[in-house]
């Protein structure tokens, strides 16, 4: 069961023109928006990566207004926890379950779901705010980070899931949210 002391948020490379062409695009970057706005009410701590935006392009606008002051971690790996100051920026949550969310869900999403599972962390990849090019990939990719130990969850699953009440400071306001 997820709970929100002991849970963050990763990010991963939500990105310029790429993100206008994957899989049910607008879907995804909406469900995504929603999750980061829950998540920073319930203040779940978010991770911001980004793969070599000089040549892909920034977090797009819908996501990048909810950054604030955020620190965005650059990246060149496809596996995030190859760089150093992430995974170091990792280990300084001292949180041990993330979801994660982002593209492409069967390259970059991928390879840093089993480099967080590789350092003993537990993964909830939210399926509704992963997305790819194409099905087969988004599919394939699910199935990979499942059967590597991933647990795969949905947006409302996961909310649900930290809030466990309705009595939860914030109740209506993520309702509103994600309705």
């Amino acid at each position: 069961m997820l709970e929100q002391e002991n849970c963050g948020l990763i990010v991963v490379d939500v990105q310029g023109s790429l993100a206008r062409i994957v899989q049910q695009s607008d879907l995804f970057i909406d469900n995504t928006r929603k999750l980061i706005q829950c998540c920073k009410l319930l203040s779940i701590p978010v991770i911001w990566l980004e793969q070599n935006p000089k040549g892909l392009g920034e977090t797009v606008p819908e996501l990048s207004v909810l950054m604030e002051q955020s620190i965005v971690h650059e990246k060149i790996h496809f596996n995030a926890l190859f760089e150093e100051p992430i995974k170091e920026a990792i280990k300084a949550t001292d949180k041990k379950r993330w979801l994660v969310v982002g593209i492409e869900a069967h390259i970059c999403v991928y390879q840093t779901v089993l480099g967080l599972l590789n350092e003993d962390l537990e993964v909830d990849v939210v399926s509704d705010c992963i997305s790819s090019r194409l099905q087969s990939n988004l599919d394939l990719a699910l199935i990979k980070m499942s059967d590597s130990g991933a647990s795969i969850t949905s947006l409302e699953m996961c909310v649900f899931e930290l809030m466990k009440s309705a009595k939860v400071n914030g109740f209506r306001e993520i309702l509103s949210i994600i309705k």
